[in-house]
């Protein structure tokens, strides 16, 4: 497939740019942030929210603009990252709980009712992560090259549309089936799908103003035309 790409060169393998380091450190805090700040609930219009949606889709326009500039394989390898990241502050939340607090300190409560996490959460929270983010990884990827690089409006929304999906519908399942009916679940699935996905439809000038600006700076627009998806394979 023939394709108007001006930036036809692929960055080369280790090497990291320091807009591709900025980019990713912006997706790893949003995702560590929300994690932290999702144990709030808020009111928004009538519904009731994690206060996480004021940042969670950061990291799915992030993880857009990864996989836009610099393609599947470098977007794979900050979403294993992240997952990584989360898991060392997620350790030391815990072992931090766990330590004797000092015979002064009176806060233990709170810290375990904020910071705490239940192993069900966690494993929701987690699956739902790889779930999503790869999911909407593989789709924009896909579209990139069935639109020739056209359109990146439809990639950005229709990619976040489906692992924004994935990503509510895996979590809440595993985390409250069993303890909210059926309807519950369905109800606060459509609502942060709903959410979280005019979220990334708002953002699209913002998406598009750092795409454009990333591929100047870096000189490249990666096409995974002979990538292979396989989450777990972060060589090919």
């Amino acid at each position: 497939m023939t394709s108007a790409n001006p930036f036809p060169e692929k960055p080369a393998e280790g090497s990291y740019s320091q807009w591709f380091i900025a980019t990713t450190a912006v997706f790893i805090t949003a995702l560590i942030t929300a994690n932290i700040i999702a144990v709030k609930l808020i009111s928004f219009a009538g519904w009731i929210l994690p206060a996480a949606v004021i940042i969670f889709p950061v990291s799915y326009i992030v993880g857009d603009i990864l996989t836009e500039v610099y393609g599947y394989r470098q977007a794979r390898r900050v979403i294993w990252l992240g997952f990584c990241c989360n898991l060392i502050a997620v350790a030391a939340i815990w072992i931090g709980g766990m330590l004797p607090a000092a015979g002064f300190w009176d806060a233990q409560s709170a810290y375990d009712r904020i910071l705490g996490y239940t192993p069900r959460l966690l494993a929701a929270s987690f699956a739902a992560y790889l779930v999503g983010e790869f999911t909407n990884a593989y789709i924009l990827a896909k579209m990139k090259i069935a639109t020739g690089g056209r359109w990146l409006w439809t990639r950005t929304i229709g990619s976040t549309l489906v692992g924004q999906g994935l990503d509510s519908t895996v979590f809440i399942t595993l985390a409250f089936a069993g303890t909210i009916p059926p309807s519950g679940i369905i109800t606060a699935v459509a609502t942060q799908w709903l959410v979280k996905s005019v979220y990334e439809a708002l953002m699209t000038p913002f998406t598009y103003g750092i795409v454009n600006f990333l591929k100047r700076r870096e000189g490249i627009d990666v096409y995974d035309i002979d990538t292979r998806f396989n989450p777990f394979n972060t060589q090919a």
